[in-house]
């Protein structure tokens, strides 16, 4: 691979159009010009991020993914994280990918819903080894622009309506956050960006009925992260992808995904620079899907003032917005898998009133069939509502109404328009080190978990990433075992 500052500086084919607008940004934005803030967010959510793979790496599906895969592919020269092991580059995204969204922990944009870190990193990864001379800031860069690139083609493509239409949608517009950041890391002028974003635009697809049962949902972001790092890659080459890929009116990814919701290409490039989405992506508290964190907020904060003894709940009535009703509830049947209580508003929202949080250790066969979740469960109602429940907020956001009724007919309620860790409310720097040393302590030793916390959380003063991917390669303990 080459060194990462390009030799030309071609232009795109319509510099003024959404697609070249954003490939010239891509391709001439520095780290400088990204604010310090911003940065500092950055390496707070690759390290979210890292916690998330390492705890991921040796989960039950995920060792089936690693046999799977490296039966197929075979060694390499990128590391699994957290295995000791080596795999070609593109199975080593998907199988990263698959780690850090293995088990619900990690980061989501609720605007646009994906999860950057799972898209990002991986395809960063398997890059830089392709590279040894990537230094610790042209990781970070990389960083910020993919996921500033994901989230606003979620935005133009109005991402909660994917959801609702049964896209699994950060699998969709995720192709386009790795391409970003890996094109980043192999230094394209913008008419490579060009290439690289119609290249990733023709690799989108994901099915969220992959909720329910299969183990394929945890691996739709690294499939996505691989479809980008090959998009930088082919792109690169010469390989030339779909020109001005956001704005064609037939076959372009805008008109074809976002048909009949009206998708918006303006927002792929307002604010461009000047408004950062990487500050807004959101740190996840609860081993769930991000739409259930109201519901569990409000069953936490609930059951922490009132303490209901379980015998005495009557009844659970959850009311959310569409995109939250489609993607986290189905009536459950006994036994549910661990995807599936993970997804499910009902189950979460019941461990959460009975245990006092929501954690790894929620999802263990016994707890999945526990009596006393499913008698719970089975006084739940789910129940869409398309308008604002408190008037005090001025957008819907993810606007979750939680009543708890007990026998005798007292009624507690809780209303939240999003969880702590949302965009509003966001999780402080010490708090995301926090959930990272709480994570990392269930898998390996103290020493080395400070040794990466150290290494990212000052990356650009890092002149390569040898050190620290040797110790994220390692192998862990299971979190599960």
């Amino acid at each position: 691979m080459s060194a990462p500052t390009p030799t030309t500086t071609r232009p795109p084919t319509d510099p003024a159009g959404p697609t070249g607008r954003l490939a010239t940004w891509l391709a001439t934005t520095t780290l400088e010009q990204i604010p310090a803030p911003v940065r500092r967010r950055a390496a707070h959510l690759v390290l979210d991020g890292l916690a998330c793979a390492v705890v991921g790496a040796q989960l039950p599906w995920s060792r089936t993914a690693v046999r799977a895969v490296l039966a197929m592919e075979g060694a390499g020269d990128v590391p699994l994280l957290g295995w000791g092991r080596t795999t070609s580059a593109p199975a080593a995204a998907v199988l990263n990918g698959t780690f850090i969204q293995g088990f619900e922990l990690d980061d989501y944009f609720p605007a646009a819903p994906l999860h950057c870190a799972s898209l990002v990193l991986p395809a960063l990864l398997s890059t830089a080894t392709l590279n040894p001379s990537v230094s610790g800031a042209e990781f970070l860069r990389a960083t910020v622009l993919g996921c500033e690139t994901g989230t606003r083609v979620g935005l133009a493509l109005h991402g909660p309506e994917m959801l609702s239409r049964g896209w699994h949608s950060g699998s969709v517009f995720g192709t386009h956050a790795a391409a970003a950041a890996a094109g980043a890391l192999r230094g394209l002028d913008a008419a490579a960006f060009e290439d690289a974003l119609g290249l990733a635009g023709t690799q989108s697809a994901g099915l969220m009925a992959a909720q329910y049962e299969a183990m394929s949902k945890r691996m739709h972001h690294g499939l996505a992260a691989r479809n980008g790092f090959y998009a930088a890659g082919l792109a690169q080459a010469g390989y030339t992808g779909i020109k001005r890929v956001f704005e064609r009116p037939y076959g372009g990814f805008l008109s074809t995904f976002g048909e009949g919701h009206h998708p918006d290409a303006a927002q792929l490039t307002d604010g461009l620079g000047k408004t950062w989405n990487t500050e807004r992506i959101a740190v996840k508290l609860h081993a769930a899907m991000g739409g259930l964190h109201p519901a569990i907020d409000a069953a936490l904060a609930l059951s922490a003032r009132h303490r209901p003894a379980p015998d005495d709940i009557e009844a659970i009535r959850i009311e959310v917005p569409d995109a939250i009703h489609h993607h986290g509830w189905w009536p459950p049947e006994r036994p549910l898998t661990t995807i599936g209580a993970q997804m499910n508003l009902a189950y979460a929202t019941a461990v959460a009133l009975l245990d006092g949080h929501v954690r790894p250790e929620q999802f263990t066969p016994a707890r999945l069939d526990a009596d006393d979740v499913w008698q719970l469960i089975g006084r739940t109602e789910v129940a869409r509502v398309d308008e604002q429940q408190d008037p005090g907020w001025d957008r819907p956001g993810y606007n979750t109404r939680l009543t708890v009724t007990l026998r005798g007919g007292t009624v507690f309620t809780r209303a939240l328009n999003q969880p702590h860790g949302g965009p509003d409310d966001p999780l402080a720097d010490d708090e995301i080190r926090e959930k990272y040393r709480a994570l990392t302590a269930r898998v390996m030793d103290a020493g080395r978990a400070a040794e990466i916390e150290r290494i990212v959380l000052g990356l650009e003063t890092q002149p390569d990433l040898d050190r620290l991917v040797d110790l994220l390669a390692a192998p862990v303990r299971g979190a599960l075992d």
